[in-house]
């Protein structure tokens, strides 16, 4: 994703429009998604949707994706405006990363006594708003040049957020080695050969 953002999104967004549009939207995007992340995190300490910790986390961290779902949409929906090419490429980090999240979820609800098959359903719900955000993306994307440069912005902001702010973070809390740092390199140099 970090690769996307860095040699795709932005980059895309700076030739689209001035750099100040694009400037601005990674600036909303971060905030935005401190915003959320912040909500998320008020949510999850305001105690139990039910008595069971665990089925709880699961619903917390589905709501969290469903909400963080939105922007990465948004950047498929603005990528495929630019170009194909970008569309394409946002749209294989993002379900490549999109993966171990809904594995996050799907576990706490499945070890917190929720049936298989209400899991998947919800799970897959979750993603619903990647969809949304894309469509939304498409259609604004569709306006002008300078919204889809700052919905790019925007987007790559929100998704760095996410990378730099919990991806990053969480691996090393994962793993205090160095096994995480080359996970990360790996999967920046793999970013690379598909924005080539």
């Amino acid at each position: 994703m970090l690769s996307v953002i860095c040699f795709e999104l932005i980059p895309e967004s700076m030739n689209i429009s001035d750099f100040s549009v694009s400037l601005i939207g990674i600036i909303v995007g971060v905030f935005g998604m401190m915003f959320i992340d912040d909500r998320v995190k008020r949510m999850n300490k305001k105690g139990s949707v039910n008595n069971n910790g665990i089925l709880n986390a699961g619903i917390i961290i589905g709501i969290g994706l469903a909400i963080h779902n939105f922007p990465e949409g948004l950047a498929i929906g603005c990528g495929l405006e630019a170009s194909a090419k970008l569309g394409f490429s946002v749209a294989l980090a993002i379900l490549i990363h999109d993966v171990p999240e809904g594995i996050s979820m799907a576990v706490p609800l499945k070890v917190g006594g929720m049936d298989s098959s209400k899991t998947v359903v919800y799970t897959a719900l979750s993603g619903v708003s990647t969809g949304i955000g894309a469509l939304v993306g498409s259609v604004v994307g569709g306006i002008s040049e300078e919204i889809i440069s700052f919905s790019l912005a925007f987007a790559g902001g929100a998704m760095l957020y996410i990378v730099s702010g919990e991806l990053i973070p969480e691996s090393k809390k994962l793993y205090g080695g160095r096994f995480s740092v080359v996970g990360n390199v790996v999967g920046f140099l793999m970013g690379l050969l598909l924005v080539r």
